[in-house]
Order: C-alpha cells, then sequence, then structure tokens
C-alpha cells in the first residue's frame, strides 16, 4: 500500500496494483507517470466522472469520464504505434478516458474528445494520445447531455 495526501480526497491508500503507469507521462506534464484512478463514493458515479490522480504530484487530480456516456459513437481512429506504451491493448482490456473540465458555470461544462487516455486495465500501463484524424473537438459541451440523461 502507497499512501498519499491528496487535494481533493485528502489521506488516502493506494493498493499498488491499481497504479497505472503512464510511460510518456500526460500532455502537459511529462514528469507526472503514476495515476490512480478515483471517484469521489459521496458523491456517486451516476454521470460517470472520476478523477486520475497523480502519484507524483498529490495535489494534480483530473476529472475524467467515459466519452460513451456523452458521444455514443466515439470512435476515434489511433495509429497503433501510439499506443505502445499502454502495451497490448485488445477490445477485452482497453479503458477509454477523456478529461472533464468543469468551469465555475457548470452549463459550459466540456470533455476534451482530441486528447483521449487509454489505459490497459489488465497490464495497468497507459497513454495519451492526440486524436488528429476526424473531427472531435477539445472542447465539446456535455452539460445539457448529462441534464437529459438525468430525466431518463
Amino acid at each position: 500500500m502507497m499512501k498519499i495526501n491528496t487535494k481533493i480526497f485528502g489521506e488516502i491508500d493506494i493498493a499498488e496494483d491499481k497504479i497505472i503507469l503512464f510511460e510518456n507521462g500526460i500532455v502537459g506534464f511529462p514528469e507526472l507517470k503514476r495515476f490512480a484512478l478515483l471517484h469521489d463514493e459521496e458523491k456517486g458515479t451516476d454521470v460517470g466522472i472520476r478523477f486520475l490522480q497523480s502519484l507524483d504530484e498529490p495535489g494534480f487530480a483530473m476529472p475524467v469520464m467515459d466519452p460513451l456516456v456523452v458521444k455514443p459513437d466515439y470512435d476515434p481512429e489511433v495509429d497503433d504505434e501510439l499506443l505502445a506504451a499502454a502495451g497490448h491493448v485488445t477490445m477485452d482490456n482497453i479503458l477509454v478516458l477523456v478529461t472533464v473540465t468543469i468551469p465555475g458555470d457548470l452549463t459550459k461544462m466540456s470533455v476534451n474528445l482530441q486528447g483521449p487516455f487509454v489505459i490497459n486495465v489488465e497490464e495497468n500501463k497507459a497513454c495519451q494520445v492526440i486524436v488528429e484524424k476526424g473531427t472531435y473537438p477539445v472542447k465539446f459541451p456535455i452539460y445539457d447531455i448529462l441534464q437529459a440523461r438525468k430525466g431518463e
């Protein structure tokens, strides 16, 4: 077990087998390589927002979610060599997450569909890729989509 003191969750224990390694870091933070995927148990996961918590920099955590929740046809084309850092990725071991931006005005909430995180859940290896093919925006508005889902 590893203890870290986080900004969002306070002091938490992370099991070694829950550590996700980003060999090349993430965009803008190449030095951050070890992360854990956390969720706020009090708020629940009804919209599926979790946090990619850095273990190298405890003050750094990014809200992330499954892009299929807000864009069911999300299927970016990514070259295999870009996924190499995530190990042997298959349809059975892949988890794709995108960054959620949560501004003061929640109606402007968005996800970045252009820079998804690809996680190999079997090997706990991951990478962030930039989707160059297709028309996926960096700021895809999600507030109305999430509100509509709540009503379902």
